[in-house]
């Protein structure tokens, strides 16, 4: 594992160490977990993209013109 550091102003240094406190976390601790969630976040929207992606390229064609009437869609 590596080490880092951060500076931090007062202000957010105080809070980020009450959050940790609150949380059982050490302060390194509590970064750490903030940064997996942001990393694993970001993967997520990266994938999710990806995929939406693919398929709007996968629509060759689409004519909203030809859809079904509501009457259509609803008759039993």
């Amino acid at each position: 594992m590596r080490n880092v550091t951060v500076s931090l102003n007062d202000d957010i240094y105080r809070r980020a160490r009450v959050e940790a406190a609150e949380r059982d976390l050490s302060l390194s601790a509590f970064v750490r977990v903030l940064l997996e969630d942001a990393m694993r976040s970001d993967a997520d929207f990266r994938r999710r993209k990806r995929l939406q992606d693919e398929t709007l390229a996968s629509i060759t064609s689409f004519d909203a013109g030809s859809r079904l009437s509501r009457d259509d869609v609803h008759r039993r």
